[in-house]
């Protein structure tokens, strides 16, 4: 911590929302450059907790899912001006959930059961089966502004004030930058994740609390049109260590062609390691990479679904 900002705020788990909305009340209301502490519940708004078994998912109320933290008014904050996030710290809970929930998820018309994993986090990582160990990432999956439109729009989809953008390089010691599109921003914060695929191809990640520290600040010799982010260091640091494991798919559509390159390291998943789909399609939701391989050899185009093997110690 600098000298920058001395006061420190609080933020409790309590103090949260469900929709995007400029008229929402702010929890607090801060100078520029201080920094705010916040305890954040995790995805599914406390519906599940460490012993949660598949018999909760039957009463899960989605519309009470992806919560965030806030609103945090910051003064002086106008539109035209940039907000300026630096996480400074990212603490876990002692354990995290993932979970197929049916009709979410990129391949969400061929998983139509629910399926549930209850991790255990300790040490820098999460087992997810003797044998495979997830290196710990956290970050948070949602952080935003208010909207400049009137009304109530949903958590779950991202847009050009933040949102749900589950972008797993924003980890502890990045800097984010997001445009001011309502007087004192309103900024909220929430939806830990522990550990994360690019993608996040089923719809969940290590889903865990959250404990949040970072540091509010205005730009106002800067503007950018929707998020951009400076990242912590090297992506992938822990998770790169090994060679990976491909698998591709091809299309004229971009979407169909990640489908295709998921649904091959499912069954690569289940050939090589004796895993189910279900936890296979888990499993490339927190460890697997989506990158476009080729966007300019038209008619067809290559998305490639990346599968870190040093996660894998037998």
């Amino acid at each position: 911590m600098t000298p920058q900002a001395r006061t420190i705020h609080h933020i409790a788990r309590e103090q949260r929302h469900l929709a995007w909305d400029n008229t929402i009340a702010p929890v607090l209301t801060i100078d520029s450059g201080e920094i705010v502490h916040i305890d954040a519940v995790e995805a599914s708004g406390g519906q599940l907790g460490p012993d949660s078994t598949l018999e909760n998912m039957a009463t899960l109320d989605f519309a009470a899912c992806d919560p965030v933290q806030g609103p945090i008014y910051v003064r002086d904050a106008e539109p035209g001006d940039t907000l300026q996030i630096e996480i400074l710290e990212l603490k876990t809970a002692d354990w995290g959930w993932t979970a197929v929930i049916p009709g979410f998820g990129l391949l969400a018309d061929e998983f139509l059961e629910p399926a549930l994993k209850i991790w255990r986090l300790q040490d820098g990582y999460a087992e997810f089966t003797p044998g495979i160990r997830i290196p710990l990432e956290p970050f948070c999956g949602e952080m935003g502004v208010a909207p400049a439109m009137p009304g109530a729009f949903s958590t779950i989809p991202p847009a050009q004030n933040g949102g749900n953008i589950d972008t797993k390089h924003l980890t502890a010691g990045s800097t984010v930058y997001l445009p001011v599109l309502a007087p004192g921003a309103l900024f909220s914060i929430g939806d830990g994740h522990a550990a994360q695929g690019d993608g996040e191809v089923c719809g969940t990640a290590i889903e865990t609390p959250m404990q949040i520290t970072l540091r509010l600040t205005v730009r106002k010799d800067l503007q950018v049109p929707e998020l951009q982010y400076c990242t912590a260091g090297p992506l992938t640091p822990r998770t790169n260590t090994a060679p990976y494991y491909a698998t591709t798919g091809y299309s004229t559509d971009l979407m169909d062609a990640a489908r295709k390159a998921v649904r091959n390291m499912v069954d690569y998943l289940g050939r090589t390691y004796g895993l189910s789909r279900a936890d296979a399609y888990m499993l490339c939701s927190v460890a697997a990479d989506l990158k476009i391989n080729e966007i300019v050899d038209a008619p067809n185009w290559i998305v490639g679904a990346y599968m870190p093997t040093s996660i894998f110690q037998r």
